[in-house]
């Protein structure tokens, strides 16, 4: 895909951008340089590459559970204006 100053302008009024005549030639050629990138990614085969959440094997030390605090909910809903089945009660803001 390539992209030529026309079409960079649409672009940049969709977007609600300003570009200058000045840099609109700038502008083009680094669009197509970031698009031609994305061109390449998208050719790399990942059919084998197994899905991650993190690229460094780490694991996080975790710590047992301790209640801190103790429920308050029975005290903070005798003090709320309204409430039903455990849970405040509050105005409609959206229709």
């Amino acid at each position: 895909m390539s992209l030529d100053n026309n079409k960079v302008k649409e672009i940049a009024y969709l977007a609600r951008l300003s570009i200058e005549n000045s840099e609109l030639e700038q502008s083009t050629k680094e669009l197509n340089n970031i698009l031609s990138l994305m061109d390449q990614l998208g050719e790399i085969d990942t059919g084998d590459a197994e899905p991650m959440a993190h690229p460094l094997e780490m694991s996080q030390r975790l710590r047992d559970d301790q209640v801190t605090e103790d429920d308050l909910s029975e005290e903070f809903q005798e003090i709320a204006p309204k409430t039903g089945n455990n849970h405040f009660l509050v105005p409609t803001v959206i229709e």
